[in-house]
């Protein structure tokens, strides 16, 4: 009997107004206040996607554990596939705990959810999980980046990119940055680094390239750059190339990391050093089209 996990994310709606009973953001919902007039609707579509998935799994027979938040951790070891139902950050999320097993991505509320990684919709699960559990759907192999602290690896499993900086978004970020044989005190506002699958976010926003899906380089962006005297950063945009590592050491005691987001988060300390490589731990991602991975 084949095993799957299935990780689905916790709406909004679900959230403040089912598990918490905000009285606050039930008071925003009753005015219909636009900062809030698509959670009902979007929380609908989740749900409804999520029974899909589970409706599916049942009449394959498959056994199947689902996990109900994308930050929680599970172990997939058992498991044949693993089924993420939210959008690109509940796959982010769960990627986390995921090493040799395929995942499928299903987009559950695509009306006000992104799901680049994710192929799969309510209407199409039916013929995507069979597909999937008999190993004949086309998978893409993501690469992952590696994040040590002090030579302790603190993630193998970086999906979309890091963010290093201070602690506090108004402070200056000071660091020694690194790479091959160049090196260079710098204050910013952090860096960017992440892999191929991060690079059209926020690295491209901070003014990265955009990478080839499938390339194994890793990027390094510096953000807002502020060079004294007029003197001029070389360190600034750069690749990583495999085998290679760039490294940033502290400049400040109350530093951060924030890996994939901002619920995986390192603490960085005055004098630590942080280096960052290519994981050997990559991530097989199902359903994604040839043509689609051209355009990433």
């Amino acid at each position: 009997m084949s095993r799957v996990v299935v990780v689905s994310k916790r709406s909004s709606y679900n959230r403040y107004v089912v598990e918490e009973n905000d009285a606050h953001v039930r008071a925003l919902i009753k005015r219909r206040d636009p900062v809030v007039k698509r959670w009902r609707r979007a929380d609908d579509d989740h749900r409804q996607s999520l029974e899909e998935v589970e409706r599916v799994l049942d009449r394959l027979g498959v056994h199947y554990v689902l996990v109900r938040n994308p930050n929680a951790q599970f172990d997939p070891v058992d498991a044949d596939l693993v089924v993420t139902v939210g959008g690109d950050g509940t796959m982010l999320a769960a990627s986390h705990n995921v090493t040799d097993v395929p995942l499928l991505g299903v987009n559950s509320a695509p009306r006000s959810s992104v799901g680049f990684f994710c192929a799969g919709r309510a209407s199409t699960v039916k013929r995507l999980i069979p597909r999937a559990l008999d190993g004949v759907l086309e998978s893409v192999t993501l690469q992952r980046m590696q994040v040590t602290v002090n030579g302790r690896v603190r993630s193998k499993r970086v999906l979309n990119d890091a963010l290093f900086c201070h602690a506090s978004p108004a402070a200056t970020s000071r660091y020694i940055l690194k790479h091959r044989r160049l090196q260079e005190e710098q204050r910013s506002s952090g860096l960017w680094v992440g892999p191929a699958a991060g690079s059209t976010a926020a690295i491209h926003s901070a003014g990265g390239r955009v990478l080839t899906l499938t390339s194994r380089r890793l990027q390094v962006v510096v953000r807002e750059p502020y060079a004294a005297f007029g003197k001029a950063y070389r360190l600034l945009r750069f690749a990583i190339e495999p085998g290679q590592q760039a490294t940033a050491k502290s400049k400040m005691n109350d530093a951060f990391m924030f890996l994939d987001g901002p619920y995986k988060t390192v603490r960085v300390c005055l004098g630590d050093e942080v280096a960052f490589s290519l994981s050997d731990e990559p991530l097989t991602v199902l359903g994604l089209n040839a043509l689609r991975t051209k355009a990433r």
